[in-house]
């Protein structure tokens, strides 16, 4: 079977995925964004690798919508299954529109476990749900999303999860002492114990809630690490002058994915403290995986994929508080810090599970999805 993957762009923790669906399966890639998501840094940029793709062209319709007319033309090809991730206001319409017209299988591919509120997603959610209960099949994160899907009357057996991995060989290598001293004297740290928040400074991250936490907690021996940009960041910084932790706390801004794992290495702890808001939940967060690699135990809220996907488990490797709880956080960033026992034990489970959810794992929830269209009769 030949295969047509249309999803808006090649991510740096995407690149070994693509590869591996590649070996084994005939499929072109293709993508329509320029990167400009609200959600992506676009320092980060793009990426390619050893697979058959084309970043098409297209221009801004609006803000939010991006169209690509050779879409239309290259999806016209002998295709006999296509792939689509949620996103796109104009390519997942046409990828669906294509697949019909044609009468080939369509797979979706999401992410998405609540149903958004803004105006225009509730404007559009009957196409939304339409898609999701005619697709003939469905990829997802995790099981929180098939949980979501499920409960909007999607058909379970059509549903296949590919349980969101990075590269862990990018991530699970031991770091030169070196290389961490170096970085450790950067940020001025002696021996205090280091709290790391790695990623976006969104009001949806809920970085806030991390300080007001540390606010609480008020530990002696440690520092909260606070490494990435975005709109909040002077918000943010500023919360930290008002309850007058900048002794105690680092800001770092943004740093490139291939300089972010000795931050991983020189920390005690990882927070992800993300909330929910109209634009949705926090679909996973692929830091905790990064993090989990470095042995990092992991404190996320509620409102984190990775937690309700079952990767964070509460009490095992990690904790799992309620989001917006500045207290609940404290409280659990607490024990982790002032128990050796209870942090390496959790250090090592977080290697151990971690290990699991990698991408051979992730690639075969594709396979299965594709396995099982390809085995039904499309009319």
């Amino acid at each position: 079977m030949k295969l047509a993957f249309v999803t808006n762009f090649c991510p740096h923790y995407r690149v070994k995925t693509f590869e591996s669906l590649a070996r084994t399966c005939d499929v072109d890639y293709f993508f329509y964004s320029t990167s400009n998501e609200w959600y992506w840094q676009q320092k980060h940029g793009v990426r390619s690798g050893d697979f058959r793709y084309t970043y098409l062209q297209g221009f801004q319709l609006t803000r939010r919508m991006r169209v690509v007319p050779s879409l239309l033309t290259k999806l016209w090809r002998n295709y006999d299954v296509f792939i689509k991730c949620i996103n796109g206001r104009f390519a997942l319409p046409v990828t669906y529109l294509v697949a019909r017209l044609r009468r080939k299988p369509f797979v979706l591919w999401t992410g998405i476990w609540m149903s958004l509120e803004t105006p225009f997603h509730r404007l559009v959610f009957p196409l939304t749900l339409w898609i999701y209960r005619h697709a003939d099949a469905i990829v997802v994160y995790g099981e929180h999303v098939k949980r979501y899907l499920v409960s909007l009357n999607v058909a379970p057996e059509k549903i296949f999860v590919a349980a969101h991995a990075v590269d862990n060989s990018e991530y699970n290598h031991a770091i030169m002492e070196g290389q961490k001293a170096a970085l450790r004297a950067k940020l001025k740290l002696t021996s205090e114990k280091v709290v790391l928040y790695l990623g976006r400074l969104e009001e949806e991250k809920g970085v806030d809630y991390l300080i007001r936490a540390f606010v609480r907690l008020n530990p002696p021996d440690a520092v909260l690490l606070v490494v990435g940009d975005g709109s909040a960041r002077e918000s943010v910084k500023a919360l930290v002058v008002k309850h007058g932790i900048q002794e105690r706390t680092r800001f770092v801004g943004y740093v490139a994915p291939e300089e972010a794992l000795t931050f991983y290495a020189i920390a005690d702890l990882f927070v992800l403290p993300s909330v929910t808001m109209p634009t949705g939940k926090e679909p996973w967060g692929l830091v905790v995986n990064e993090a989990m690699n470095q042995g990092l135990p992991v404190v996320a809220t509620e409102a984190v994929g990775a937690a309700a996907g079952g990767l964070v488990q509460s009490g095992v490797n990690g904790y799992v508080v309620p989001e917006r709880d500045s207290e609940a956080l404290a409280l659990a960033v607490e024990r982790i810090l002032t128990d050796d026992k209870l942090r390496d034990r959790m250090s090592d489970e977080a290697r151990q599970i971690v290990a699991t959810w990698d991408n051979d794992r992730m690639v075969k929830g594709f396979q299965q999805a594709i396995e099982y269209v390809g085995c039904r009769n499309i009319s």
